[in-house]
């Protein structure tokens, strides 16, 4: 299927490593000229000459988008090679605090650099795409914004922020040929989670070989349908299709992508 995206410009925060050098990658496999930002220019350089070794298109921006002056410089790089199509907001953390280790000051860090982020980018970029009457915004949220746990209360409440100003700014945005959705992983499977998954195994009697340790892993610590962690092409995929003009019936939504994680209706 073309999901055609060829010929688009993309810009995924965040996408020296993780999701978003797998959605950054997906972007400029379907075409799109995308725009690789992080923080850490030889990481970020990696994924763009990734990208160009595979025959695909793409230009580095560097900054901490956690403060004006660099989404200002980042937004300036993006849009120097012509306008944003899509903008993917998938930069943040999730740095492990508790509610009686988390201060004050790690929620509003974590707030600004997971929600505020996003805000800047959307206030630079969009404006752009409204001169066109087309654009894609779409925000990575998470399950634990919709069912939170007890752990990480911070970083959960960010994750709904993102998926509630998803909707609102879906709702600004109508009728103007700009969609804005949210996809929201499960447990992905990424090198740190990997290793600390191996680490727990022999304590815990999860078996000796990867499959049984993931199964029993997934089936102690975050249980769902499908019986394993999710990959990072997984929500690439799924970002993939709400990038394009096939999606231009979906607005407002959460996709979520977590094996049926999330019990209920979402």
């Amino acid at each position: 299927m073309d999901l055609q995206l060829t010929g688009k410009r993309a810009l995924v925060t965040g996408s020296s490593s993780g999701l978003g050098e797998a959605i950054a990658k997906a972007l400029a496999t379907e075409g799109a000229q995308v725009v690789v930002h992080g923080r850490d220019r030889a990481r970020t350089e990696a994924v763009a000459d990734a990208i160009g070794a595979a025959g695909g298109s793409a230009v580095v921006s560097l900054g901490d988008l956690t403060t004006d002056d660099d989404a200002d410089a980042v937004a300036e790089t993006a849009l120097a090679g012509g306008p944003i199509d899509i903008l993917v907001n998938n930069v943040g953390a999730a740095p492990h605090r508790d509610w009686e280790t988390a201060t004050a000051t790690d929620w509003s860090q974590i707030y600004e650099l997971n929600v505020i982020s996003g805000i800047r980018m959307i206030r630079r970029v969009v404006p752009r795409m409204h001169e066109r009457g087309w654009g894609r915004v779409i925000q990575i949220g998470g399950g634990l914004g919709l069912q939170p746990t007890a752990d990480l209360p911070h970083y959960n409440a960010t994750l709904a922020a993102r998926h509630n100003y998803t909707v609102s700014l879906a709702r600004r945005l109508k009728g103007s040929g700009i969609t804005s959705n949210a996809v929201a992983p499960g447990a992905i499977l990424t090198g740190n989670a990997r290793q600390y998954i191996t680490d727990l195994a022999p304590d815990r009697g999860w078996g000796e070989t990867w499959e049984e340790i993931e199964r029993n892993a997934i089936e102690e610590l975050v249980p769902n349908d499908v019986g394993r962690l999710g990959r990072a092409e997984e929500i690439a995929a799924a970002v993939l299709y709400l990038s394009g003009p096939l999606a231009a019936y979906v607005t407002g939504t959460t996709l979520r992508v977590d094996g049926g994680t999330i019990r209920g209706i979402h």
